[in-house]
This record gives structure tokens, C-alpha cells and sequence, in this order.
């Protein structure tokens, strides 16, 4: 060290250790400036450099005759240099531009002198300066008028060190620049671990302590986590088909694994794995063939049945094909069957045991061949286990005769002609004609393939089928055709008409045919249309209203992902960054993050994952609310700036909401606001909920939880999913079950807890519990009460008590909002309108809400524990979590809950809880025990 003034000597530490020390006592002389200066500090690549000073000072009334110049203070400085500069032969160190760190002042000084000397009195101080970029520093002691001694000088830097978290490495990782830095660290995966989704990083802050990471790894398939941060390989015998947290699985059955880190069990000989199979089912094999094939042969048609395999292969997707083939009836060859036999209800992929098979050839050997197959019948080299039976066709009726043609027409009559069937299935005896001009028909026989129809009335459409018949009876009628007689006006070329064939009228009746195709296709068509959407036109008319927009249900969709594409908008992955996780959903993380699209200002968002490894019904649950809350656009309904679907991980992007859920965010701020503040966000709650209830919305879940806030205090409805909770199962103490699904009970109106009712008047008397949970600023409602002590004291018609200082006005909307009639509760319309006069004339909220002496029906009945269960103010005050305040009841007088019973804010004032947020607390609970023994008073 350098030295102005300053003194090396001996001394002693606060344990009368012998330490070496600089001391400075130049009170007597004027214009003091002592200088001490430490040798080159390297920084070690240290940003913020922090010194520990030990030290102790005179007090200068102790010492006799001392000048007004006497100081009890001294100067911390430092000069940054890339190099040793300041030597003992140079005057650089006395004249450098130091940096002043701070003044130090004593918190101790001694004045007392004992029989070894003066008695100090060590004072330590740290302090901390930065940022530093050159390679090196000094410090500087300046004293300019103190007595005191300088016993230590610690100097030193803070580091986040080395740590393996989340299977990633991070490397020793200085702070930064300012206490409040923080520095971000890239982790790097641990041998046989990979990242997941996002890239993932730490952050140091100031202090040299890790922060909550962002991202992890898991180890990869094949491996599996082992004391907490390492990736053990399978051994043989076990494997692990995909990358995560999950551990080692022992081989399925009819599988095997010879080697470490198996991602999959290979399958013996014999057994096969299907081409969805997953990696953790047994391998299986191929069933054996049908059994007991029985036919039944009815002329031109078979039905075949028979018994399942004896032996499955171990899988349950055993369905069966038809082979068909027509053999000659010598049996020397067989082709395949024609195109035109049916298969009811198919010929591949058959469920059932049992196939019709029709339009076969008459007298006809046909060999049928019924093979069984499963999801691993493709993988054996063997073929498929059937079994095969021969049927001879029986004479059958004659096939469709395929079409007709005019040959001449007259006024009264005209000739017709057909071919042959194309399967006459034997020597056709004759053939029948039905005609008729609108409803009634006729019929007539022709031994020959043409037939003149007579006694027709002039200028009439007749519509002509034909049926031929052999001695097995008729086959069926042809296609409809129409054909014309001629008109009175017959022109000079009739005769000619006559006499040729009328291949214009054959054109026009096959004009009239494909024209009749066409209509048919078309109502078909429509009809298929209508199949298709009437459920959900059904569900749209229940949901329309004329001139107003309406909440669709993105459930009604036959394919949940149209409603996500129809109502939300993709994001491009890119234009989304991912800063810090803010919390945990249902589905996986929230981070806080920023969204910057092309052509508009980068904005901050919450960002809602989907974790790795979902079903599909997941990944359709988490976009149900996107596609719900796309629908809605309104300041007081969180906005949705859209979803990530193209890339992983799935995301949804809403707008960022700075104060988070609005019950946590009144507990952060007890008693912070006045009442018109927290009547304006009720008003912004209720505008959400009108507009809401307008387009025809139940929420279900209404509740400050569910409510965010911003930095202007401008609160929005958020979390559109409790249709999730209505279905599934959830860990959430605030649900409970009712009638199969999961129902936040201490909000929700009774007919909706008895009947599952949903409506708008059960989202009013939900608004009337976030109104309680808002001015009792997020007090639970009902408090400790058990969810079934809740729904017997809403049927006893007992009803939440108005919070501290609540306005009469308030707690009478709140009343109104639980009537148990849910007709004649007000509607979100009239709650707006009522909040908006309160707001326009502030002294109707003066008049504060009394607690009812008496509660109209008792909130507890015997079974449900009071406040007899406390022995004494100890345990109560312990039970609240208000045992800090132990002392100051019992010091007060307060030694019996029945006092205790009768206290007041002025009480909690006087006896010294100051804190608002307690007070309250501790008097709503007060509140709790009165109702409580004025109930007993009256059980008695």
C-alpha cells in the first residue's frame, strides 16, 4: 500500500487478536487530506467489484480540546487502468481522477478507554462500484480530518457458479454490471440429453444466484434420468422409445432388447409389430384361419358365414377378405370374378362373419376364399390363414335390360325396341312393358325384343320400363324412359317419320335420361349436404340472432380444427420471442414474451404452451379456448392475437396483462384504492360480461382468478375453458364434483351446482361473488367453509356478510346479484347502468354496509367445527397465521376469544397492528367467530 499521513502499526481486533492496521489521527492540524492507496487490483474479468471495509473511528466529543475540523467520516475511491501506473517514486497515485465510491461513515465510534487501551468498536460497511472494462483497478482511502484506523480490506466479485439443472450444465458465470443485472447463461446438455422445444438458459442475477430457467433438457430415448441430473442407458432387457423424463420400460411381451440404450424391443421370430403399434405393446403374430364356413345359395346370390379363428395372434383388429373367383366346371382354371359382383357390406376389411354376395352368374361354379388378416398380417412372410369353400348358382332371373329406342311414333301409338339383358341366365320366354302418363300404368307382354304400345292419347310423354323373364320369373325394370306421341299438327315428313327410326326421339329420350341423372344427382347431392350439416345448422339456429354477432360453440364443428382456423389467426413462429416463464397452465408453461407482426409496433404478449408429448384430445382442448376467444372483441375480454398450429411447441398469443389475475393482485395491494378505483374495475368486469351475455356466452367459471388486470387498472375477462373443467378431472381445490364433472362451487348459483343450469343469470350471481372478492379485496369467499358447508348455507339462504367498509349500495347489488330466484336477478345491462350512476354520483358509496346482527339462517350447523375448537387466543391467533400478534392481545386485555369476539378496527389500531392487509384479516375473521356464536346462541 501507498501511504499519505497514514501509519502501519499493531493493533488489536474486536477478539484482542494482534492485526496489523493503517491508522490516521491528525485531528489537531488543519485542512487534513491523508491518502491510502492499494496496489494494482487485477478484476479477473469481474463487471462490479465489491469491498469490505473493517474499520473503527474516534468519536470526536471524546477527545479533549478538539477542533471544529475534527471528522468521523472518510472517502472511498477508485481508478480503472489497463496497467501498473502508481509507484513509490511517483506522485500518480496522489493525483489521479479517482472515481469516488461513497463516503463512509461509522455506525459505532468509541470513546471509552480501558486498562489495554481503547476499547473499539469495529464497524464493517460494504460497497460496490462498476461496470469495468479496463484490466485493473486501485482503491483509495482518503481522510480529511478523522481519527480512526483501517483494520481490513476485503475486495471481492460475486458469481453464479458452475451447476447442472434441468439436465443442462451451466458454466460459472459472473453477475452482471449492476446489481440488478442479469446475465443470461446457455446451458448445454448433459451427456445423453437433448433440448426441449426451446433453447434453455439461466439467468444470474446481481447477487450471484441462479434464476428460475427457461427451457430444460431431457434425456434422449434410449436413456433414462438418474439422481437427479445424469442419463443412465437402458440396460438390456428394458427400453425407452422417446425423449423426456420417463424412465425405462421392461420389454413386451414376445419382444427383446440385447444391448444398453434400446429405444425399442426388437420382436422374436414369428411376432411382428403393427404399423401403428406403439413401442410398449406386445409384438403379436398373424391369427389362424375362419372356422366352420356355412353358405347359403339363393339363385344368383351366396351368403356365407362362419365362426372367428381359434387364434387371434394376441390382437383384437382381426377383420376378413372375400377372394371371388369363377372356375370352369371341369375346376381345371378359375379367373377372378367380374367387377359388377356385389359385397355387402364389403368384400376387403370385413368386421363382421358374415358377406352377402349378389349379381353372380346362374348355373355358375364360383370359389370362395375367406381369409383372415389382423395389423401384422402384412409383416409375415406367409400368407394369410383362410379357408375356401365352392357354391354352384342356381337359375336366376334375367339382368336389367339396358336401355330402349323409338323406332316410330304416331299420334296414338309407337313402336319400341331393346336388347337382350346381358345376362339372360337362361332362354328369356317374354318380356313386359309398363308405360303410364303420370300416375296409372299399364302393362302388356311381347314375345320379341320389340313391342308397338297403342291407344295413346296425341302430343303425350309416356314413361316406358321393360322387364325380361325367364323360367326363374322377372328379372327387374329397366330405367325410366320417356317417349312422346305425335302432335294434331303433323307436318308433310310424318310418314317418313314413320317408317325410319326415330333416332332423334332415341337421343331425345337419352337427352331426357341423362337430364333425369343429373336432376337426381343434384337432389342427391343436397340431400347428402343437408345429412352432413343439419346437426350443426340445428346448433346454429339455437346460437343466431338477427343483427347481432353470436358466439358459435367450436365444439359444434364436425372437425374442431375448422373452428380454430375460422376464428383465430396463425402466427408465424418467427415473429414470436420468448423472454421469461411468468407461470404454469393446464397444459404446460406461460411465458412473457413479444410479438412483432409485419408492419405494426413489437408489443408485449403471454404466450400459452402446450407441452411436449400430448394426445391429440389435448392439443384440441388447449385450441378450444383460442377458438372461443377469437370470436370476442371487446376492452374488457382479454384480446387474441393468435396461435402458433405449424411448429412446436402449439402456442397461444393473447395480449399481456402487466398486474396479472386480479385476486392476487388486490392481496399485493390491501387497502391500496379507493372505493370509486374499485368500483370502476367492477364496472369494466360487468361491460365484458354485457357484451358477453349479448352474443349469447355462458362463462361458467366467473371469478377474480380468472380476471387480469393491466397497468391502468383496467381489468378484462380471461380463461374460457371451464368446459375443460366440467369434464375432466383437476387437482384445483375451488372444484368439486357435481353430476360427473367439476364445478367452482363458492362461486357458481345453486341451480347450477343442483342442475348444471349454466345460464347468464348464473354468470350475474358468480359477478356478485367477484364483487365480494374485489371490495374485500381477495378475501375467500366463505372463507374456511368446506365446499358442502357452502352449498347447506346457500340453501339455508344465508348469504355472504358485506366486507370492511363496503358501501351499502355494493353489498345491496350483491344481495340482488344472489337472489335464488334466477329471474328476477339483474341482468349485466342493468349492472352497468346501476355501477355507472354510482360512479356519476360518488356519494351514494358514503353510506358503509352494517353486519347484520343476526344472519337470516344459520351459516353453520352443529357439525361444522367454531370457534369452541380454540382453547384459547394463542391457538386462534395461530390458526389465522396472526401469532406475531400474541403479545399485544394478551398485553391489551384481549385473553378470551369472547372479547376477541367484540373488537374493533379502532381495537387493532390502539393495541398496535398497524398493517392494513392484517387488520383486515384478523377482523374478517372476528367477523367469522360472531356469526358463529350469535349461531349457537340461537341453536341453544
Amino acid at each position: 500500500l501507498f501511504s499519505s499521513s497514514w501509519e502501519e502499526v499493531s493493533g488489536y481486533d474486536e477478539n484482542l487478536n494482534t492485526i496489523r492496521t493503517y491508522q490516521v489521527c491528525n485531528v489537531f492540524e488543519p485542512s487534513q487530506n491523508n491518502w491510502l492507496l492499494t496496489t494494482f487490483i487485477d478484476r479477473r474479468g469481474a463487471q462490479r467489484i465489491y469491498v469490505e471495509i473493517r474499520f473503527t473511528v474516534r468519536d470526536c466529543s471524546s477527545i479533549p480540546n478538539v477542533p471544529g475540523s475534527c471528522k468521523e467520516t472518510f472517502n472511498l475511491y477508485y481508478y480503472e487502468t489497463d496497467s501498473v501506473i502508481a509507484t513509490k517514486g511517483t506522485a500518480f497515485w496522489m493525483e489521479a481522477p479517482y472515481l469516488k465510491v461513497d463516503t463512509i461513515a461509522a455506525d459505532e465510534s468509541f470513546s471509552q478507554v480501558d486498562f489495554g487501551g481503547r476499547l473499539m468498536k469495529v464497524n464493517t460497511e460494504v460497497r460496490s462500484f462498476g461496470p469495468l472494462s479496463k484490466n485493473g483497478f486501485y482503491l483509495a482511502f482518503q481522510d480529511y480530518g478523522a481519527c480512526m484506523s483501517l483494520l481490513s480490506v476485503r475486495v471481492f466479485f460475486k458469481k453464479c457458479p458452475s451447476v447442472v439443472q434441468n439436465f443442462a450444465i451451466f458454466p460459472e458465470t459472473m453477475t452482471g454490471a449492476e446489481s440488478t443485472s442479469l446475465v443470461i447463461a446457455r446451458g448445454i446438455c448433459i451427456p445423453n440429453s437433448e433440448e426441449v422445444d426451446v433453447p434453455i438458459k439461466l439467468y444470474c442475477n446481481g447477487d450471484g444466484e441462479w434464476m428460475v430457467p427457461i427451457g430444460s433438457c431431457t434425456c434422449k430415448a434410449g436413456f433414462e434420468p438418474d439422481n437427479g441430473n445424469v442419463c443412465r442407458a437402458c440396460p438390456p432387457g428394458t427400453f425407452k422409445s422417446t425423449q423426456g423424463p420417463s424412465l425405462c420400460l421392461q420389454c413386451p411381451p414376445n419382444s427383446r432388447s440385447t444391448a444398453e440404450a434400446a429405444t425399442i424391443c426388437v420382436c422374436r421370430n414369428g411376432y411382428y409389430r403393427g404399423d401403428g403399434d406403439q413401442p410398449d405393446e406386445p409384438c403379436t403374430s398373424v391369427p389362424s384361419s375362419p372356422r366352420n364356413v356355412i353358405s347359403i345359395v339363393n339363385e344368383t346370390s351366396v351368403i356365407l358365414e362362419w365362426h372367428s379363428p381359434r387364434e387371434t395372434g394376441g390382437r383384437d383388429d382381426v377383420v376378413y377378405n372375400i377372394v371371388c373367383k369363377k372356375c370352369r366346371a371341369d375346376r381345371r382354371s378359375c379367373s377372378h370374378c367380374d367387377d359388377n359382383v356385389d359385397f355387402v357390406t364389403r368384400q376387403l376389411g370385413l368386421t363382421e362373419t358374415r358377406v352377402f354376395i349378389s349379381n353372380l352368374l346362374a348355373h355358375t361354379l364360383y370359389s370362395f376364399e375367406i381369409q383372415a388378416v389382423n395389423g401384422v398380417s402384412n409383416k409375415s412372410p406367409y400368407p394369410a390363414q383362410h379357408v375356401t369353400i365352392d357354391i354352384t348358382t342356381n337359375q336366376a332371373a334375367p339382368s336389367i335390360v339396358p336401355i330402349m329406342h323409338q323406332i316410330s311414333s304416331t299420334m296414338n301409338s309407337f313402336t319400341l325396341s331393346w336388347p337382350q339383358p346381358e345376362q339372360p341366365n337362361g332362354i328369356i320366354l317374354d318380356y313386359e312393358l309398363r308405360y303410364y302418363e303420370k300416375i296409372n300404368s299399364t302393362v302388356l307382354r311381347s314375345q320379341t325384343n320389340t313391342a308397338r304400345v297403342e291407344g295413346l292419347r296425341p302430343g303425350t310423354v309416356y314413361v316406358v320400363q321393360v322387364r325380361a323373364r325367364t323360367v326363374a320369373g322377372f328379372g327387374k325394370y329397366s330405367s325410366k324412359m320417356c317417349f312422346q306421341t305425335l302432335t294434331d299438327g303433323k307436318d308433310r315428313g310424318s310418314e317418313l317419320r314413320e317408317q325410319l327410326p326415330l333416332i332423334a326421339g332415341s337421343a331425345a329420350a337419352g337427352v331426357v335420361f341423362i337430364v333425369s341423372l343429373i336432376a337426381i344427382s343434384i337432389v342427391c347431392s343436397r340431400k347428402r349436404a343437408y345429412t352432413k350439416e343439419a346437426v350443426y345448422s340445428d346448433k346454429l339456429q339455437h346460437y343466431s340472432s338477427p343483427g347481432m354477432k353470436i358466439y358459435i360453440d367450436p365444439f359444434t364443428y364436425e372437425d374442431p380444427n375448422e373452428a380454430v382456423r375460422e376464428f383465430a389467426k396463425e402466427i408465424d413462429v418467427s415473429t414470436v420471442k420468448i423472454e421469461e416463464v411468468i407461470g404454469a397452465g393446464e397444459f404446460g408453461e406461460v411465458y412473457k414474451g413479444r410479438l412483432k407482426l409485419p408492419g405494426k409496433r413489437e408489443i408485449y404478449v403471454a404466450i400459452k404452451t402446450l407441452k411436449a408429448g400430448y394426445v391429440e384430445k389435448q392439443r384440441r382442448d388447449f385450441l378450444s379456448e383460442a377458438s372461443i376467444m377469437g370470436q370476442f372483441d371487446h376492452p374488457n375480454i382479454i384480446r387474441l392475437e393468435g396461435v402458433v398450429t405449424k411448429s412446436r411447441p402449439v402456442m397461444i398469443v393473447t395480449e399481456f396483462m402487466e398486474n396479472g389475475a386480479l385476486d392476487s393482485f388486490l392481496r399485493q395491494n390491501d387497502g391500496q384504492f379507493t372505493v370509486i378505483q374499485l368500483v370502476g374495475m367492477l364496472r369494466g368486469i360487468s361491460a365484458g360480461m354485457k357484451y358477453l351475455s349479448e352474443m349469447n356466452y355462458v362463462h361458467r367459471d366467473l371469478a377474480a382468478r380468472n380476471i387480469l388486470v393491466n397497468s391502468n387498472l383496467v381489468c378484462k375477462v380471461s380463461d374460457f375453458g371451464l368446459s375443460r373443467y366440467l369434464q375432466e378431472d383437476t387437482s384445483d381445490p375451488s372444484y368439486t364434483s357435481s353430476l360427473g364433472g367439476k364445478i367452482p362451487v363458492r362461486w357458481t348459483a345453486p341451480e347450477a351446482i343442483a342442475y348444471r343450469k349454466f345460464t347468464s343469470a348464473s354468470d350475474v350471481w358468480s359477478y356478485g361473488i367477484v364483487m365480494w372478492e374485489v371490495m374485500s379485496y381477495g378475501e375467500r369467499p366463505y372463507w374456511d367453509m368446506s365446499n358442502q358447508d357452502v352449498i347447506n348455507a346457500i340453501e339455508q339462504d344465508y348469504r355472504l356478510p358485506p366486507p370492511m367498509d363496503c358501501p351499502s349500495a355494493l353489498h345491496q347489488l350483491m344481495l340482488d346479484c344472489w337472489q335464488k330466484d334466477r329471474n328476477v336477478r339483474p341482468r349485466f345491462a342493468d349492472i352497468v347502468s346501476t355501477l355507472d350512476k354510482m360512479i356519476r354520483n360518488p356519494t351514494s358509496l358514503k353510506a358503509v354496509a352494517n353486519i347484520p346482527a343476526v344472519p337470516s339462517q344459520p351459516l353453520l350447523d352443529r357439525s361444522i367445527p367454531d370457534f369452541n375448537t380454540f382453547s384459547s387466543v394463542e391457538d386462534w391467533l395461530a390458526a389465522i397465521k396472526m401469532s406475531q400478534y400474541r403479545d399485544n392481545f394478551l398485553n391489551s386485555g384481549f385473553t378470551s376469544l369472547q372479547l376477541v369476539a367484540q373488537m374493533t378496527s379502532e381495537d387493532l389500531l390502539r393495541i398496535g397492528v398497524t398493517l392494513a392487509g392484517h387488520q383486515k384479516k384478523i377482523l374478517s375473521n372476528v367477523q367469522s367467530m360472531r356469526v358463529q356464536m350469535i349461531q349457537l346462541e340461537g341453536l341453544a
